[in-house]
């Protein structure tokens, strides 16, 4: 059922986190002084977000969504307390792994995803060696990391459904007595979004966000990365609020004309909801697409 009850909500915090890749200068913003913001792009920025959450509202894609496994925290737990030393956070970070266990030993065909609401869903296990392999990515010199054995086991994780209990691949590591988890099951597949990306606004106007970074415990408030570039006062973010969905909208404020670096910037939103968040879907006005997990710089989809 459809929903044309809707809600702006403006930002709420913002803490700086990275820098990465590269960004315009000017901006159809600025009225020269940086500080303007043109009424016809608020309210083209508004049209959009209304037309992603009138698309998503009752559609079929979203009936598939909320069918569907996507998880919303990191796929990968790591042991107890943490890596004990900076070379081990370092070759974890960089996938530096050496492997000193044989993976061969042939799985379960399927697994389930439980979740805390109610619910399961049957999907097939990756094998040992396909999760390991998603870890070590690097073959680098400098410190690593040595497994030593894997079982299959469970683990709990943040989807878009709420916590889920998944299978899990219990990877021993060389000095640590508790071990490290990678989820045995691949997330599912996105479905055809019902909009296509907005690609006649401009992204200063309206720009992708970087990723979900986390949803409040109470589900009121939800942080997420936005971008910006050099020459600006930094990222905003606006949410429009249905019974079905919660679409994002992020822009860049005071952007001014001038020589700017050319780097982007990503910083860390928090945007306070009207309502707990439920089980609406949180949509990004600029791609029409759910907003997938994603630590920034270093902002991977959490499905494909």
């Amino acid at each position: 059922m459809r929903t044309n009850t809707t809600r702006t909500v403006h930002l709420l915090v913002t803490l700086a986190v990275g820098a990465g890749a590269v960004a315009g200068c000017g901006s159809e913003k600025s009225n020269g002084t940086g500080t303007e913001v043109h009424p016809t792009e608020s309210a083209q920025v508004e049209a959009r977000a209304r037309k992603v959450a009138n698309a998503w509202d009752g559609s079929e894609a979203a009936e598939q969504w909320h069918k569907g496994y996507y998880p919303m925290s990191e796929v990968v737990q790591l042991p107890e307390n943490g890596l004990r030393n900076e070379a081990d956070e370092r070759a974890y970070e960089t996938g530096n792994f050496d492997l000193r266990a044989d993976l061969s030993a042939a799985p379960r065909k399927d697994g389930q995803a439980t979740w805390e609401t109610g619910g399961s869903l049957t999907m097939q296990i990756m094998e040992a060696q396909q999760a390991y392999k998603a870890l070590d990515r690097d073959s680098s010199p400098g410190p690593r990391l040595t497994v030593t054995g894997a079982e299959l086991g469970e683990m709990t994780l943040v989807t878009s459904r709420g916590p889920a209990t998944v299978p899990a691949w219990l990877f021993t590591l060389d000095g640590y007595d508790t071990p490290l988890k990678r989820a045995a099951v691949n997330p599912s597949k996105l479905p055809e979004p019902p909009i296509k990306p907005a690609r006649e606004i401009p992204t200063d106007v309206l720009a992708p966000l970087g990723g979900l970074v986390e949803v409040a415990a109470d589900g009121r408030s939800v942080t997420v990365v936005a971008t910006h570039g050099s020459c600006d006062e930094g990222p905003t973010v606006d949410a429009l609020e249905t019974s079905g969905s919660v679409v994002l909208s992020a822009s860049v404020a005071g952007a001014s004309e001038g020589d700017c670096t050319s780097e982007m910037r990503g910083r860390k939103v928090r945007v306070k909801l009207d309502r707990p968040i439920g089980d609406r879907i949180l949509l990004d006005a600029s791609t029409g697409r759910p907003v997938p997990y994603g630590q920034w710089p270093r902002t991977s989809q959490s499905w494909s």
